[in-house]
């Protein structure tokens, strides 16, 4: 039984829903499937049983009644501690929304107030507020791209790369869009969410600025998306068994709470996000929408990952990811994670 399998077996799920979709390996090394996931047993899934020919195939119309009924049938049903689970989508495309919980931003302005800003901090906090609450009445959300090769399961360390020692996290609700949408209205865009999933935001802080183009901005290629950098999952619940209004969501390093939060502090719900989102380019069946990450990020407690570091990120009910970090130097052959959501 590998760690994460253990684990699996000593905290339980973490589902509160009645089933969800995972994808799982039978043995460390073995391929990934697609499995049906209700309360601590799991099942493969075929195609005949999708009625589909893959998990986006099934997502762009998803019959979750299908699904439901083979909850009560008879089957290849294993405990779901006797395998290995990665992360249970392979998106497309990935769009991430940047600066979106409204306690997150306030402490961010306070943090980097200059230092020779005479106000004190109360007052700074309280500008801070009056400019979010303005943006969330007139402003529009702010995205930015991942790379899908940056998405990988729990069940592969996170390869802290040895160019930084300052690399964060970001732990967030990710939509899993359905339907494929493209420009939708706020009132169309629920429409168009499959389901939920948990991703891990990955940020090495010092590659956020470049000092060679300070008037470029942040450089999000190089800061978010190295290999594994997107851990993901790890289930895929679908969007009629989630309320995503005020969902909480926390993150423990070494058993130490580091980020406390719920959707509720969201800048931008999830209608106005997929309809931003959706304005440039066509959403796609198994896409991820990342969005945003609450207070406590590493940046903020002075304590960024460090080799041997286990984060337990959770969102209510939909499990609990449990990610170790390793140094890349200390990376044994064939723990890296290839990018696509398990190991080489």
């Amino acid at each position: 039984m590998s760690a994460t399998a253990a684990e699996t077996a000593a905290f339980g799920t973490g589902l509160t829903a009645p089933f969800a979709l995972a994808r799982f390996r039978e043995t460390d090394a073995g391929p990934a499937r697609l499995g049906l996931v209700a309360g601590e047993r799991i099942r493969p899934l075929e195609e005949a049983d999708l009625g589909a020919p893959d998990l986006n195939a099934f997502l762009a119309a998803p019959d979750w009644d299908r699904l439901e009924a083979l909850t009560a049938a008879d089957g290849p049903w294993r405990p779901v501690s006797d395998v290995t689970l990665t992360a249970p989508v392979q998106p497309r495309q990935i769009v991430q929304a940047g600066a979106n919980y409204r306690t997150h931003v306030i402490d961010l302005v306070v943090a980097h107030a200059p230092a020779d800003d005479p106000r004190p901090e109360s007052e700074i906090r309280e500008d801070a507020a009056r400019m979010m609450d303005e943006r969330a009445a007139t402003g529009e959300p702010y995205f930015f791209i991942g790379l899908p090769g940056a998405v990988a399961g729990d069940d592969v360390p996170l390869v802290l790369p040895s160019y930084s020692d300052q690399h964060d996290w970001e732990l967030e609700l990710a939509v899993v869009i359905g339907q494929e949408g493209f420009r939708l209205t706020p009132e169309q865009a629920m429409d168009h969410v499959a389901g939920y999933t948990i991703c891990n935001d990955i940020t090495t802080r010092d590659r956020v600025f470049r000092a060679d183009s300070k008037g470029i901005g942040a450089d999000w290629y190089r800061s978010k998306n190295a290999p594994g950098f997107l851990p993901t999952g790890p289930f895929l619940v679908p969007a009629h068994f989630v309320d995503p209004s005020d969902l909480g969501i926390t993150l423990d390093l070494n058993g130490e709470r580091m980020q406390d939060a719920t959707t509720s502090d969201l800048l931008f719900g999830l209608p106005a996000l997929v309809a931003a989102a959706s304005l440039n380019m066509p959403l796609l069946p198994g896409d991820l929408l990342l969005t945003g990450s609450p207070a406590g990020n590493g940046a903020h407690w002075g304590r960024l990952l460090r080799d041997g570091d286990l984060m337990e990120g959770s969102v209510q009910g939909l499990g609990t990811q449990r990610v170790r970090c390793i140094a890349e130097g200390a990376v044994a052959e064939g723990a890296v994670a290839d990018g696509s959501g398990g190991s080489r």
